[in-house]
């Protein structure tokens, strides 16, 4: 039987708190078939469109938007937690579950009517994506889809960015938390 992304993901029980499944994307990154499939299936929907910089968000964007872009040969740019990056950012908080974070970006990072695919590993509530989406924009640049290994469609992420117009591309779905 032919394993799917979904296969090569861990799935570990009451991390990071009591009741929550962690659905844990390393074992697909450690893998070198897995890794491929997914970094393949992520970028296939968007071979021929044109893509001028690969967004990730932090920290497991960052290994997934780096190997997207380099296959799309496009640049990349991470998006990081406040007081990560060196240059001049530009930031935009977010809720989270208990409470804020806020994410940024250099403000530098993307010009005005650049196209943009926005990189994580997972959608849950979709609150750092949205984020992330409103940084690009404030750039003048254009999300044109953001794409997931995981949905998580319990928490309705998906259904956050597509009221904002995005287009949604996930690999697999897990139920529940």
């Amino acid at each position: 039987m032919k394993k799917t992304v979904k296969d090569y993901i861990r799935t570990i029980v009451d991390f990071p708190h009591e009741g929550i499944l962690f659905r844990d994307v390393t074992t697909l990154f450690a893998d070198p078939r897995g890794f491929r499939m997914c970094v393949d299936q992520l970028l296939a929907p968007y071979v021929g469109v044109r893509i001028d910089k690969v967004v990730g968000l932090e920290a497991r964007g960052f290994i997934l938007g780096g190997a997207v872009a380099h296959q799309l040969s496009t640049g990349f740019v991470p998006i990081r937690k406040k007081g990560k990056l060196p240059g001049q950012t530009i930031s935009q908080a977010y809720t989270l579950e208990y409470g804020e974070a806020v994410v940024e970006v250099h403000d530098d990072a993307m010009q005005p009517g650049e196209k943009v695919l926005l990189v994580d590993d997972l959608l849950a509530t979709g609150g750092t994506a949205e984020a992330g989406i409103k940084l690009i924009e404030r750039l003048g640049a254009e999300v044109v889809a953001c794409a997931f290994v995981v949905d998580l469609p319990d928490l309705g992420g998906r259904k956050k960015l597509e009221a904002l117009g995005m287009q949604v591309h996930a690999l697999c779905e897990f139920e529940g938390l």
